[in-house]
């Protein structure tokens, strides 16, 4: 059986086309890159100047100056170039980013996100989320459904310092596949063994239900 992020993971891939350009994001977006379908080819970006991310290294192939935004160990595709920050955060503030893959705290009925603020803990700082938001061309957010204590992460409305006001297209959890339209949010999918009944239960959001 597949842990819960490796699920998330693999379901954000299916949703990945040939020849986007993708940025992953800290955390379960971290995992896309192992999950991807053998027929599409993309070109992972991260914005501290790397664009062709490969599979994560085995123990022999880490190179300590090969990190991604998160300072976590990466291997480079054939072809792949390397850049400045400035350069990288150019590409997404342009647009050129096809896809955004992220994690997130909250997620409310807006689709609007917060992901990089929790009042009274230390933080380092907003890093790339922000500006992924407002420049990628579609955005998914992947996370766990509740938090540790069990709390909703979809809610009405974000409790959290939000990332950015615009509003995100997908929101893949280990229950459930969520979409947004000017209708509000959509159940389109329920993971392997979830009930309605439990997504109903664990979702303080209100949403539309449209299964396939």
């Amino acid at each position: 059986m597949k842990d819960i992020k490796g699920l998330i993971a693999e379901r954000a891939a299916e949703e990945l086309q040939d020849g986007n350009i993708v940025n992953l994001g800290i955390g379960i977006p971290t995992l896309v890159v192992e999950h991807l379908p053998k027929d599409v080819s993309v070109y992972m970006h991260t914005e501290n100047g790397l664009l062709g991310v490969g599979p994560s290294p085995t123990e022999n192939e880490i190179d300590q100056d090969l990190v991604n935004a998160g300072k976590l160990p990466v291997t480079e595709e054939i072809g792949s170039s390397f850049f400045s920050s400035d350069e990288s955060f150019a590409m997404i503030r342009g647009g050129h980013i096809d896809v955004a893959i992220l994690g997130a705290l909250q997620v409310d009925e807006k689709g609007r996100v917060a992901n990089w603020s929790v009042p009274g803990q230390a933080i380092l700082g907003v890093g790339g989320a922000m500006d992924l938001l407002v420049g990628a061309k579609r955005i998914i957010i992947t996370m766990n459904h509740s938090t540790r204590n069990g709390e909703s992460k979809i809610v009405d409305t974000c409790t959290l310092p939000l990332t950015a006001e615009r509003s995100i297209d997908m929101i893949i959890t280990e229950l459930a596949v969520f979409t947004l339209t000017k209708d509000g949010l959509v159940l389109k999918e329920l993971m392997p063994g979830v009930t309605l009944e439990e997504v109903k239960a664990k979702t303080a959001a209100n949403f539309i239900i449209e299964l396939n």
